[in-house]
């Protein structure tokens, strides 16, 4: 405890606020820090209400959940520069148009959306994040909170009780697809890979469909070779799963145990550092995107990441005739709606159910004519 309170000392910032003496306050604006304690990874914004609600995060979600709020939590508040009880919905409405504000130019756009400022996505994750500090705040009754600043949608029309209902939600996030690797491409990028361990961790994703952090959260105890499955313990969420793997992944995996992981290691996780100060410890999730990025240059792609791995296996699992049920259990989607995007992905459902349909109407209208 008295680390968390000394390193939240340094954290604080608080500026005074230009003006006449009796308009004057002081702007806090929030510097993330980040330690290791006795008791694991710390994290402080430097407010006792933020860091509060950053361990109430800790405790309820993963690791990478609580980064992300902790990141959003600062962006937000460096921007409104306000204490929290202080903020209004105005204030909410200014965050919002200042992260769409065009970053790199007005002239300059993201080919997948066509948008100068940050993603739409991104923007609402830390509308959310900051939505859920005030519910936590007025949940708790003591912080000078007495309602949620972040509208949960915009009115369109009004009841005959005069009462507002939601119609247009506060941002919209267009719905894009996500692009996926040929063939060639994949051998391509297959082929640029320089160690038996970079292989094994690619072709989980792309043979397997894992997500980055279940690739790097595997334990030698996960592996059931005699099955050729795997035991996903750190899945999104939290919800573990039993996934089929190829064989040509168990053996490109059993080269690597055998001839590249060091014999002696204090980790039992699969996938581990090779060379430098830091051989043998466990592989970080910038670590894995070094290498997917060397690999990609040195194939001359213009672009390849994790998650782009992962969409390619599940696409050709439901082209190959995969039923969407067991896509999403290969996936571990919680909503099947989040397996349908495969659908649009896969390149023979779509044209099939088409040209079935177009047969039937082209032959309803000879038969009219005749």
């Amino acid at each position: 405890m008295s680390v968390n309170a000394s390193r939240a000392g340094e954290g604080m910032r608080r500026s005074p606020h230009r003006g006449s003496a009796k308009g004057r306050r002081m702007i806090f604006t929030p510097v993330l820090t980040r330690w290791e304690s006795e008791t694991g990874t710390a994290i402080s914004l430097g407010h006792p209400l933020l860091d509060d609600y950053l361990v109430f995060v800790k405790i309820r979600a993963r690791a990478n959940t609580w980064l992300a709020a902790a990141y959003d939590l600062k962006v937000f508040f460096s921007t409104i520069g306000k204490e929290p009880a202080e903020v209004t919905a105005r204030d909410v409405f200014d965050f919002i148009k200042a992260q769409r504000a065009p970053r790199r130019g007005s002239n300059l756009v993201r080919l997948e959306d066509g948008e100068t400022g940050l993603a739409a996505r991104t923007i609402k994750r830390r509308i959310s994040t900051v939505s859920g500090l005030f519910s936590y705040l007025v949940a708790r009754g003591d912080a000078g909170v007495a309602a949620n600043p972040v509208p949960r949608g915009l009115a369109t029309r009004r009841t005959q009780l005069g009462q507002a209902t939601r119609g247009v939600p506060l941002l919209r996030t267009p719905r894009t697809l996500p692009r996926v690797l040929s063939l060639e491409e994949a051998d391509a990028f297959m082929s640029a890979l320089r160690t038996r361990r970079d292989c094994a961790m690619v072709q989980a994703m792309l043979l397997g469909g894992l997500r980055r952090c279940e690739v790097l959260g595997l334990r030698l105890s996960d592996v059931i070779a005699g099955e050729h499955r795997l035991f996903i313990a750190e899945g999104k969420g939290g919800h573990e799963r039993i996934v089929p793997m190829s064989k040509r992944f168990f053996a490109t995996l059993s080269d690597y145990l055998e001839q590249e992981r060091p014999r002696t290691l204090e980790t039992d996780r699969i996938f581990v550092v090779l060379k430098g100060p830091r051989r043998g410890r466990p592989l970080t999730p910038a670590g894995l995107d070094e290498i997917v990025r060397g690999a990609r240059n040195r194939a001359g792609l213009s672009n390849v990441t994790c998650h782009q791995l992962r969409h390619t296996c599940l696409t050709r699992l439901r082209e190959a005739g995969m039923a969407l049920e067991a896509v999403q259990a290969q996936a571990g989607h919680r909503s099947i709606e989040s397996t349908r995007l495969y659908l649009h992905l896969a390149n023979d459902w779509l044209t099939d159910e088409y040209l079935r349909a177009i047969e039937c109407i082209d032959a309803q209208a000879i038969e009219e004519t005749q």
